[in-house]
């Protein structure tokens, strides 16, 4: 009997918005080096179930899509599957045509066969020619009636190299909704809860989930699958590390999914990940990609990694950035057929094997930020890899409209990416990171974003504290960043209504029709020149103390326009209200003074402060140190 690696599936919800991830449109052109839709054929009311279509008659349907398409390459790559079978039941007349593609993203047509009534059609596919990338997928074409695909599935006959259960691990804030939401959709399918050892619910919110509607049901629906720990707010770290050490005591659990909270979870995704990494021919992280939740057919990135010299995350192109699947499908997507690597997988879903977890410990004691790279770095040096696999996925909140390298968080980009270059960095002093850091530093500056900068001075000074108050501090430093705010004015958000909101003398800027080029090479080296000895020199009026010169929305607010201003009040990133930004020479002074000293002391320090975050990597990371903080050391 076969063992299905991946279901075909449809929406659950009737939203026209996610059906480009599951069904592709008939038939393209180009227009100028530009894909054009001529026509559309899948509709989201041609959808009768979880695992059933429609294909109107004469029409054809396309499931060389995001959820629907075999990502072949992957599993050439990593498994010891060799041979996939595509198995189809369908109703009606028409036909099947089966189709591959290259790494470059160019479709060639495998096989066909026409079907006609109650039919199952199977195509055994090998898995032989993938190795720089390319997918399989097949598509519907209706003959005089319509054609109803009732279920489809890729499966082979391929013996598992594991055959443990999944272990999930959902770390929350605040956020008891959602988390009822995810546990509901868990309990509703039967096929995932098959697959499941445990749940581990790290609750660390003041808003427990225990308390929040339909969790009762839900948790007797699940029964002893469903875990529910109360802890302290230790932050995505330490919510993460709690599930990894109770699923290290799980003898039936071979793989630990961790999820954040304010998800929309897709369960097939859970199932496909297991199947994976039961295959896999040596354990590998199984990484799950990022829909935009509030603009569902737009994907956060393809494959993250850590760029070596100013060793900062990202996605390994920019291309991959918000793709929309409104815009180009897989099929109209040719770097999307290419194999990419990840350094790393964003832990709002991501599932990693116990046997990594007992081989490199649980994850950095650094409250957010970096905990999921740095994990996913230290796997790598001990020879495991990160796979951010296509059709594997779910839909979370973005960051489109946050900035939090202003917030309190400020705090944690710096310090844990700097920490993380510590561990890991191969390049001499770490690179180019920390003149990228003091770069961020002398923008923020410029930009009157004191608390911010405050925040990074903090954070290097903790990290030429050593590693050893890592523990200790975990859950004092955000409460802590936090505080810091009531010094800066500029943190206050003046929202509609407030009487004391600043009107700007000089009225709104502009808005920009387009965004222009930010300095870079000489341009920046000279706007730096040129800007710092002016704000170093720089006093304020009395009539910029009490009244904004100009008014920016934040998208307006470039860093470089920012600068020329004493005063300007600027639209918070998440539209709540206005922010008062302010020179204040003394902070700047004393702040850019600070920043540089400290990153000269950093620098100058480097190695003797690799090798103590490196020796103490082991203790600091085990079960025994994280059990004295979940304890309340």
């Amino acid at each position: 009997m076969p063992t299905i690696l991946q279901n075909v599936v449809f929406p659950v919800a009737n939203d026209p918005d996610v059906l480009p991830l599951y069904a592709d449109a008939e038939t393209w052109t180009t227009v100028r080096k530009q894909p054009v839709r001529l026509s559309e054929n899948a509709h989201i009311d041609n959808v009768l179930s979880r695992e059933s279509l429609r294909v109107r008659s004469g029409q054809r349907v396309s499931f060389g899509s995001y959820f629907n398409a075999f990502p072949a390459s992957y599993w050439q790559r990593w498994t010891v599957v060799d041979q996939v079978q595509l198995e189809l039941r369908t109703s009606g007349p028409g036909t099947v045509i089966v189709y591959r593609s290259n790494p470059s993203g160019v479709s060639q047509r495998v096989d066909s066969r026409a079907v006609l009534g109650e039919a199952t059609t199977t195509f055994d596919l090998p898995l032989r020619s993938f190795s720089d990338g390319g997918w399989y997928w097949f598509d519907l074409s209706a003959s005089t009636e319509d054609l109803v695909l009732q279920r489809g599935s890729w499966a082979t006959e391929a013996v598992p190299v594991e055959t443990g259960k999944l272990s999930l691990g959902m770390t929350t804030y605040n956020k008891p909704d959602y988390c009822v939401s995810t546990l509901r959709t868990v309990a509703e399918n039967a096929g995932l809860r098959d697959g499941i050892d445990r749940i581990f619910l790290v609750d660390q919110g003041t808003q427990r989930v225990r308390d929040e509607a339909g969790f009762d049901e839900v948790a007797a629906a699940l029964g002893d699958q469903l875990r529910v720990i109360e802890q302290g707010n230790l932050g995505g770290s330490g919510g993460f590390a709690r599930s990894m050490a109770e699923t290290l005591e799980r003898e039936e659990t071979d793989f630990l999914l961790l999820l954040d909270d304010d998800v929309e979870f897709e369960a097939e995704s859970a199932l496909r990940a297991l199947q994976f990494g039961r295959f896999s021919r040596t354990p590998v992280i199984v990484g799950g990609h990022m829909f935009d939740l509030l603009d569902k057919p737009v994907l956060h990135a393809w494959a993250e990694v850590v760029r070596p010299d100013p060793f900062m995350w990202g996605p390994s192109f920019e291309e991959q950035h918000r793709h929309n699947f409104r815009d180009r499908n897989l099929r109209q997507t040719p770097w999307m057929h290419a194999r990419l690597d990840a350094d790393y997988n964003g832990w709002w879903m991501c599932m990693i094997p116990k046997k990594i977890i007992a081989e490199i410990g649980l994850s950095l004691p650094v409250f957010i930020k970096w905990d999921d790279a740095e994990y996913g770095l230290r796997a790598r040096n001990a020879g495991y890899r990160t796979v951010s696999l296509p059709g594997v996925a779910l839909w979370h909140v973005s960051w489109l409209d946050k900035d939090d390298t202003q917030d309190w968080q400020a705090y944690f980009h710096t310090r844990n990416r700097i920490i993380a270059g510590l561990l890991h960095s191969e390049r001499p002093r770490g690179g180019q990171l920390l003149q990228n850091s003091g770069r961020q530093d002398i923008k923020k500056l410029l930009n009157m974003q004191y608390y911010a900068t405050q925040l990074a001075v903090d954070g290097m000074r903790a990290v030429l504290r050593g590693p050893g108050r890592l523990h200790e501090d975990l859950a004092r430093v955000m409460p802590a960043a936090r505080a810091r705010a009531s010094e800066f004015p500029e943190t206050r958000v003046y929202r509609p209504g407030d009487p004391d909101t600043p009107l700007a003398r000089g009225g709104r800027a502009l808005p920009l029709l387009e965004e222009p080029e930010s300095p870079k090479g000489a341009r920046l080296a000279a706007f730096t020149a040129r800007m710092l000895p002016r704000h170093w020199r720089r006093t304020v009026s009395e009539a910029d103390q009490q009244t904004p010169e100009l008014e920016f929305a934040k998208a307006d607010a470039m860093w470089w326009r920012i600068p020329h201003y004493s005063s300007v009040i600027v639209g918070a990133a998440d539209g709540s209200g206005k922010m008062w930004y302010r020179h204040d020479r003394a902070k700047f002074r004393r702040l850019l003074k600070e920043s540089r000293e400290l990153t000269r002391e950093i620098e100058k320090n480097w190695d003797r402060l690799a090798a103590e975050y490196r020796a103490a990597l082991p203790q600091v990371t085990s079960v025994e140190e994280w059990k004295r903080t979940f304890e309340g050391r």
